[in-house]
């Protein structure tokens, strides 16, 4: 089973990681003989450092970025440090080795423009954070933006729509590395039910 590697960098968008950490992690820990191993690890800077979040979040990554290793799936949240790694080229090329060896790039928000960035969804659909539609149709090369929808997947890529959209990309990914009652279960688990009061 695999190996999860969540990007986390200054400027994060806290909910970007932190939903998807709260579903994967809750797999991992309900279902230990699923063998899933979900960690944190921070793109620049030093890995003792604390990653200064988009909403002022503090928080400390697993380990740094010579420490990524080979996940089989890697998520790229969004929020306004992604600018910063749009020309990112050792970045952009970790993340097109996972997809060459056969693993899950998965990206939330504005995650998804780094992924473009690399070239990951030249011809592919995909989307974003509403607010960043246009910004995406120009990051590469014919890509199809689906404005309406929570996460798009293309072959063993997803990208999911802004901030809490990444829970819902996360639960998808448990039926794709699982099944469709492992993610009924974590949903359970962690009770997500969406009912806003607004």
């Amino acid at each position: 089973m695999p190996s999860i590697a969540i990007l986390i960098f200054d400027g994060v968008e806290e909910l970007d990681f932190v939903g998807p950490w709260e579903v994967l992690s809750a797999w991992a820990s309900q279902h230990p003989t699923d063998d899933v191993r979900v960690s944190t690890v921070r793109w620049g800077g030093s890995p003792h450092e604390p990653v200064q979040c988009a909403k002022r979040l503090r928080v400390l990554a697993d380990r740094g970025q010579p420490e990524l290793g080979e996940p089989d799936v890697i998520v790229v949240p969004g929020g306004k440090g992604t600018r910063a790694l749009l020309k990112d080229e050792p970045l952009a090329e970790a993340l097109r080795e996972v997809h060459a060896r056969g693993g899950y790039v998965t990206s939330v928000c504005t995650g998804s423009l780094i992924l473009a960035a690399a070239g990951l969804l030249d011809g592919k659909p995909a989307t974003t954070h509403w607010s960043t539609l246009e910004h995406l149709a120009a990051a590469g090369e014919d890509i199809e933006v689906r404005a309406d929808d929570r996460f798009v997947q293309s072959g063993r890529i997803i990208t999911a729509a802004g901030v809490s959209a990444g829970i819902d990309m996360a639960l998808h990914l448990v039926v794709q590395l699982a099944s469709v009652e492992r993610a009924r279960e974590v949903k359970r688990y962690i009770q997500y039910d969406p009912a806003p009061p607004v």
